[in-house]
């Protein structure tokens, strides 16, 4: 983090981050799905800054997405907010700060096979993989025995939760793959670092 280069690089994701939140450049409605592509620079930070890049920008992501509730962005949400604050920020957070630092630990290991788009690939898939998976995993253990969410899903609470990964977690994996690929690739072309110099791909 100490990188001059790395550390612009990342304030701009952040800022990218930022404005996808609280803009329709952020969501993309298909049919009842909405896929959230702030992950997307999410996997980007991971890959060029490294994984600790990735937890700090997944840290903005999350903050952000609390923001929107507290400014009733996002009023499904905002009712956990008033069951428990303190999950609510967990839930917010946790998933996406470790989303994007697993996804540069995924880019570090693939990157050891001297490959940078076979390594970007994988990074850049893991992101979103990781986050509707701990994103879930976290809504179920903190919130699943609330009566809002018993209302809301009753019997069919594993029915739901399956379609909710089964759907958007390929969806998003795919956009990331192929967005979140070019994108980090790109940067690591134009602005290798040590490592990257004497790989292929």
């Amino acid at each position: 983090m100490k990188d001059t280069k790395k550390m612009v690089q990342l304030a701009v994701l952040v800022a990218i981050i930022a404005v996808m939140s609280f803009t329709p450049l952020g969501f993309l409605p298909i049919g009842p799905v909405t896929i959230t592509l702030m992950i997307i620079p999410v996997a980007v930070a991971a890959i060029v800054v490294g994984p600790a890049g990735g937890a700090i920008a997944g840290g903005v992501w999350g903050l952000c997405a609390f923001l929107r509730i507290i400014f009733g962005l996002s009023p499904f949400f905002a009712q956990f907010l008033n069951i428990n604050p303190i999950f609510t920020v967990v839930l917010m957070l946790f998933p996406r700060i470790l989303a994007g630092w697993i996804s540069g630990l995924v880019y570090l290991a693939f990157r050891r096979f001297k490959n940078k788009t076979l390594a970007a690939m994988a990074g850049s898939v893991a992101a979103p993989l990781c986050n509707t998976i701990l994103f879930v995993g976290t809504w179920i253990l903190l919130f699943g025995r609330t009566d809002l969410f018993i209302a809301t899903y009753g019997d069919a609470v594993w029915v739901a939760i399956v379609a909710i990964i089964g759907i958007n977690a390929p969806i998003e994996a795919a956009f990331g793959l192929l967005t979140g690929t070019a994108i980090s690739r790109s940067l690591i072309h134009f602005f290798p670092d040590k490592k990257s110099v004497t790989e292929k791909g």
